[in-house]
């Protein structure tokens, strides 16, 4: 079977042209990896070579031998679909953890988003933390959510609050809140251990006046958190500049909710 013709290239290539179409890839701004397990990439081994290996700053034995459909250094989302042998590459995770193999894609002489470590810190925690379902990251430009983190404190629980209180959907499909951290050097292993930490508990990671780190099951899951997260923080600065909340979903409505739906809202954001 051709590459091109697998799913979860089909899913990058089409939800690459949504995030351009959103305006959350401009330029070569944002990146996206897909954990792919041996026995998933089994059926395509004849596709796959041995190209540059490097090795890592860190060791990652929990995805030892996995694969990765990662876009490329200095991609532009907009092309994606239409060149994506260029614009994308898989790597291979070595055995012991501690190096990655190119072995598909990067045509044309490409390599890994440069964010490819702060990827795989936080692949490496949502895989435990998820039993294995957690197979994709995303970051992104998403415009209203970086506005948002130059209006407000950043903190957690505020920052949850506030969008929880845009849309009842909100608390329903992120419950455990969203993450937040101040600006830090983008491509560093600072950020990425950083972010990895608040993966931990947080499905959504903002990077303030930066984007924003997504992981879930699929690439619909994570786009439609950041789509959900970055509606609610459009509404919040219509809301602001129109002169501020006169009414709000209360605390107690939100509880509500989230029990309606077996949910657990983030600890402290409601009390």
């Amino acid at each position: 079977m051709d590459m091109l013709k697998t799913p979860f290239l089909a899913d990058m290539m089409r939800l690459s042209k949504e995030i351009y179409a959103k305006g959350w890839g401009e330029a070569n701004g944002g990146n996206i990896s897909m954990r792919i397990t041996p026995e998933e990439m089994f059926p395509f081994q004849h596709c796959l070579t041995t190209g540059i290996t490097t090795k890592l700053p860190f060791s990652l034995p929990e995805l030892a031998g996995d694969y990765f459909l990662v876009t490329g250094t200095g991609v532009f989302y907009r092309n994606i679909a239409d060149y994506p042998h260029e614009s994308l590459g898989i790597v291979k995770i070595s055995d012991d953890g501690n190096k990655t193999t190119m072995v598909w894609g990067y045509t044309s002489g490409g390599r890994p988003t440069s964010e490819l470590p702060a990827h795989l810190l936080s692949h490496a925690v949502r895989k435990k933390n998820s039993q294995g379902k957690d197979k994709i990251v995303l970051h992104t430009h998403a415009t209203n959510l970086i506005a948002l983190s130059f209006v407000l404190p950043l903190d957690t629980r505020v920052v949850t609050k506030e969008l929880w209180e845009m849309m009842s959907e909100c608390v329903v499909l992120f419950p455990d809140g969203i993450g937040v951290m101040p600006w830090m050097m983008p491509g560093s292993l600072e950020i990425g251990h950083a972010t990895a930490e608040l993966m931990k508990s947080h499905s959504l990671v903002m990077w303030a006046h930066h984007g924003i780190f997504g992981a879930g099951k699929n690439m619909d899951q994570v786009f439609g958190l950041i789509e959900t997260a970055d509606k609610a923080a459009e509404m919040l600065l219509k809301v602001m500049a129109a002169g501020g909340k006169k009414q709000a979903i209360t605390p107690e409505e939100l509880k509500a909710l989230a029990n309606a739906f077996g949910l657990a809202p983030l600890a402290g954001v409601l009390d």
